[in-house]
């Protein structure tokens, strides 16, 4: 493996930093976009508990804040939950576009990572040929074995390329379409509480489902 590093010229190095970063890179994500990590999944049965038995206050709300981006979302509806249905709605969503930045963050250096390493492998590659034709200019084609080694190891950098591009790009699409799933699960869970906190949706705790059938409990719930 190492004989392979040093043939494939300068441009090993380059490459060998993508590999570091894009390996790096998706231990992390994988370990913060974990669902349970992301929206844990009693998180809104919690809140009617509290605004049922009129337990809100800024310390649950800080604590709620501080455990999970769903709860960040949340957080600024419990915030608003006295002002009018577009001012907490606004709230949330100007929350909700921040989690949506965290939850993405370094994917797009992922992606760099899979569109740059095939194109550096590329490089070294047509580096390599061009020595590959000094030699012919200078020395001929009379010793082929020589003329072979040389492609061999242009072609390294090319190869190192794609396997550093081809998982990178894998793994950037998944995680893409994960955090496309979370948000909206996110996005779900926030339109629930903003239904529950104006009257239009109450939580029943026997079933654990959201029932749109007994507002006006929610809305005793609500009064001040």
């Amino acid at each position: 493996m190492l004989e392979l590093f040093k043939a494939g010229g300068l441009l090993m190095f380059p490459l060998f930093i993508c590999l570091v970063l894009a390996m790096a890179i998706i231990a992390e994500r994988f370990w913060s976009l974990q669902a349970k990590r992301i929206s844990p999944p009693d998180l809104l049965t919690q809140i009617w508990q509290w605004l049922r038995y009129k337990q809100v206050d800024d310390n649950r709300i800080k604590a709620m804040r501080n455990n999970s981006p769903l709860g960040q979302i949340l957080a600024a509806g419990l915030v608003h939950r006295d002002c009018t249905r577009d001012i907490t709605k606004e709230g949330i969503e100007d929350v909700g576009r921040h989690v949506t930045l965290e939850l993405e963050r370094n994917l797009n250096t992922l992606g760099t990572i899979a569109a740059v390493s095939p194109l550096l492998g590329l490089l070294g590659t047509v580096i390599g040929m061009i020595k590959v034709f000094a030699v012919i200019t200078a020395q001929g084609v009379g010793n082929p074995e020589t003329l072979a080694g040389g492609i061999s190891e242009a072609l390294i950098t090319t190869a190192a390329g794609l396997v550093i591009a081809i998982p990178s790009l894998i793994f950037y699409r998944y995680f893409r379409g994960k955090i496309n799933i979370l948000v909206v699960d996110m996005e779900e869970q926030a339109m629930k509480l903003i239904e529950i906190l104006h009257g239009q949706r109450s939580f029943d705790l026997d079933e654990g489902m959201i029932q749109t059938d007994q507002a006006h409990d929610v809305n005793r719930v609500t009064e001040k």
